[in-house]
Order: C-alpha cells, then sequence, then structure tokens
C-alpha cells in the first residue's frame, strides 16, 4: 500500500513500523475546518492505517468514507464481514491557552500536527480493534454458556477434542493479537518524547477506557480458561475410561480363552 500511493505518505518520525500515515490534498480548502501548520495553509486530510486491521480517517466527508476504504481492502486479508466504526471530533483552536482541551466525543487542539494525527489515530484504531477483540471473545463466553446450560439440564455435554482444542486456539489467539499485534501496552515513542502528544495520549485512552475495557476482556478470557481445564479434565477422564473398559475387555476376553483352553485340556479324549 505505501509503494502504490508514495507521493501521499507523511514521513515516519518514530520506529514504528505498524502503519503507515497518508496526506491527501485533493479537495477544496473550505470544505474543512482542520488545518495543519507547514510550509502553507492548506488544509489536509488523512488516513491513518495499521497492520492489524484499522484505519482512521481524518477530515473526510461520510460519502467519501468508501472509497478511502477500498484504497484499504485492496491490500487486505481476512476481511470481515461486518465493519466497526467510530466517530470522535478534532477541533483546531490556534488561541487555545493549554496545548489541548478535552471535552465530551470531542478534543480540542492548539495546533493538529502530523504527530497529533499519528497519536489520536493510534488510540482510535487501538479502541475499534479492541471492539473486535471483545465482540470475539463475547461469542466465546456465550458458548461456553450455552455448554454449561445443556450440562446443567442434561448432566453431560457432547463436544469432541477437535472442537474444544479450536476454542483453545481462538482465546489464545485473540489474546495475542491484542497485545502483540494491536500494541496496546506499547508507549507510543512520539509520545515518549514531547509531553504535548503524552497529554493527548494519555487522555484519549482514559476518555476510550482502554485498560479497562482490556480487563475487562481479561475477566472473560479468565472465564472461558476455567471452562475450557474443566472440559479439558472431562474428555480426560472419558478418555481415561475408556481405556480402563478396555483393559477390562481385554482381561475377560484373555480369560474366557484361558477357561476355554482349561475345560479343553481337562476333557478326557475318546479312543
Amino acid at each position: 500500500m505505501q509503494s502504490e500511493n508514495l507521493s501521499n505518505v507523511v514521513p515516519p518520525t518514530s520506529r514504528a513500523s505498524n502503519y503507515i500515515a497518508l496526506r491527501y490534498t485533493d479537495f477544496p480548502r473550505e470544505t474543512s475546518g482542520v488545518r495543519v501548520k507547514g510550509g502553507n495553509t492548506n488544509c489536509y486530510r488523512y488516513m491513518v492505517v495499521f497492520q492489524y486491521g484499522s484505519a482512521v480517517l481524518f477530515n473526510i466527508e461520510d460519502h467519501e468514507v468508501e472509497s478511502f476504504l477500498d484504497l484499504v481492502r485492496r491490500h487486505a486479508s481476512g476481511l470481515l464481514p461486518e465493519t466497526k466504526k467510530d466517530d470522535y471530533a478534532v477541533k483546531e483552536k490556534p488561541y487555545l491557552v493549554e496545548d489541548m482541551q478535552g471535552g465530551p466525543d470531542y478534543i480540542v487542539l492548539k495546533s493538529l500536527d502530523t504527530d497529533s494525527v499519528r497519536i489520536i489515530g493510534s488510540v482510535l484504531g487501538q479502541s475499534i480493534a479492541l471492539d473486535y477483540f471483545v465482540s470475539q471473545v463475547d461469542s466465546l463466553v456465550e458458548e461456553f454458556a450455552d455448554i454449561n446450560r445443556k450440562m446443567e439440564k442434561t448432566g453431560t455435554f457432547t463436544m469432541d477434542k477437535k472442537k474444544l482444542l479450536q476454542l483453545v486456539g481462538k482465546a489464545n489467539s485473540n489474546l495475542a493479537d491484542v497485545i502483540l499485534k494491536v500494541g496496546l501496552f506499547e508507549r507510543s515513542e512520539i509520545a515518549w518524547r514531547d509531553a504535548k502528544y503524552a497529554q493527548i495520549y494519555e487522555y484519549l485512552r482514559e476518555e476510550y477506557e482502554v485498560t479497562q475495557r482490556f480487563g475487562n476482556l481479561d475477566f472473560k478470557l479468565k472465564f472461558v480458561e476455567h471452562n475450557i481445564h474443566f472440559l479439558q479434565e472431562v474428555l480426560q477422564n472419558r478418555k481415561s475410561d475408556l481405556l480402563e473398559w478396555c483393559i477390562i475387555g481385554l482381561l475377560s476376553i484373555e480369560n474366557i480363552i484361558s477357561l476355554y483352553e482349561i475345560v479343553k485340556d481337562s476333557t478326557p479324549m475318546q479312543l
């Protein structure tokens, strides 16, 4: 995607390699209220695309969103049947006394520059990705809740080992993706260098309750893990019971054969 859009790529200012930022100028200045200070006073629109699947769009009208997302889809794999979306307002006020000011569902910045776009995009991208992983874990929780309800009624459950292992893999991959791919607990290098960006970063993470939502996700995964261990023990006990019955069966057959041979040997042969 980067190689096909080199003229729009914003040069990176950090070593982070899990995203690219694209800047577009092909639209009338008066259609936007967002301006970026630089060599001129042109208005820009941005798209920040992350490798884990999130795309954050700045200053783009609703009717244009799909055309920009099509640029991403051409290079994407594993597309979801339903796209999760969220809206957040970013306002620029050059005469603001402080560097930033927060409000309900919006943030006001003294100046919106490319690093601000990256910081805001990183938190919004993580937030929408977290929504997806929460929905995946919720489906796992519901599946185990159904299993438990059936066990309560029947006293047993019907699930083969392959299905259980698939659930184990799904739970583990969700947790690994949140931590490794989304980088939920990786400190932003841009925020680390400048307190102004750190303030924006921490405010947005608090606004979107990123840490709390991950805590809820982790709690649900622990519930799934507990159920998985329990069902694994049940399946293991079933396997042990089957082996025991097989051994009993083999011993019974061996005893029958031995009795037959004893009876046969004790029967007098007629001359």
